[in-house]
């Protein structure tokens, strides 16, 4: 990151601005096509600081996504608040994939500290590792958040991201090491507990998160842009199965998701959740997430914690 131009931003920015903005890129890109050259990402990292979670807003998360009451903030939370800084990277004109239609292939975050609710955050984003995909084109977007007074960073997370369909120039889609993660055979376990999750839930953590994606607010909404009906948001889900984790996770840990195949809504999701521990006091959490009816995986994860 030493060698990336840093922009400022006043505020953290909005996000249903982004997305408007998303599609005015796409239709200009439509129009004049592709730039020409070799793809790269933006040489840049987009900063926000002294920021604070809203209170009432934090309390709405806990209560959807099933977190126990805490002045702490979740990680999933911290992912939300840091999100608008990261789309902020995707949306630049010089970005080489399309925002728009982006699939949300996994999630690696680290909660290095706990951060309380009323502490004053830095966030900064950037983008790396553009390489190719047997299905087309992807890229990690990393977010680091830190604490204003003292710039110790306290929460990092590393998103990546698929543009389906895209290939570029001059990127190998054979080099990708993440182009079959967790797609071999697979047999339900017993579950652990089955979610029953409604047709509003993507405006529902719409609202805490302030991600209005159009795939997940209606059915008219998602098939413009050619999904059969919405669906649920990965990060809701990786959230809610680190809420059923429970108090096992601890402060500090290390969390990895890999999202497989999207949540149709309404939808019943089968969650079968492991928790190893060891003689010397280190443990980690295996959870997975399927499709009771067809038995169709939707999200694999770990949880373990920070030696």
């Amino acid at each position: 990151m030493s060698n990336l131009q840093e922009i400022g931003l006043t505020e953290l920015p909005s996000l249903s601005k982004l997305y408007l903005n998303a599609a005015a890129t796409a239709a200009r890109r439509r129009i004049l096509g592709g730039s020409a050259g070799e793809p790269a990402l933006p040489a840049v990292s987009y900063h926000v600081r002294n920021i604070r979670a809203d209170v009432d807003n934090l309390t709405a998360y806990q209560h959807l996504v099933g977190e126990s009451a805490s002045d702490t903030l979740p990680a999933g939370f911290v992912h939300a608040l840091a999100f608008p800084v990261s789309m902020s990277v995707m949306n630049r004109d010089d970005f080489p994939l399309p925002l728009l239609g982006m699939i949300h292939l996994r999630n690696r975050i680290e909660q290095r500290s706990p951060i309380h609710f009323a502490e004053a955050l830095d966030v900064c984003a950037w983008s790396e590792n553009l390489t190719g995909h047997r299905a087309g084109t992807q890229v990690d977007v990393v977010a680091e958040v830190t604490l204003h007074a003292t710039g110790e960073t306290v929460w990092r997370g590393v998103s990546t991201y698929l543009a389906k369909g895209v290939f570029l120039p001059g990127i190998d889609k054979s080099g990708n090491h993440h182009a079959a993660t967790g797609r071999e055979d697979f047999t339900p376990p017993d579950p652990t507990a089955l979610w029953r999750i409604g047709p509003d839930i993507g405006r529902s953590y719409a609202a805490v998160s302030g991600d209005f994606n159009p795939i997940h607010l209606s059915v008219l909404s998602a098939k413009a842009l050619g999904l059969r009906g919405s669906i649920a948001h990965g990060m809701y889900l990786a959230s809610r199965a680190l809420a059923d984790v429970g108090p096992a996770k601890g402060d500090t840990f290390n969390w990895d998701v890999a999202f497989e195949a999207p949540v149709f809504l309404p939808a019943r999701v089968a969650l079968d959740i492991s928790t190893t521990p060891s003689g010397s006091g280190a443990w980690s959490s295996d959870y997975t997430a399927w499709n009771p009816r067809s038995g169709r995986r939707h999200f694999t994860g770990r949880v373990a914690a920070r030696g």
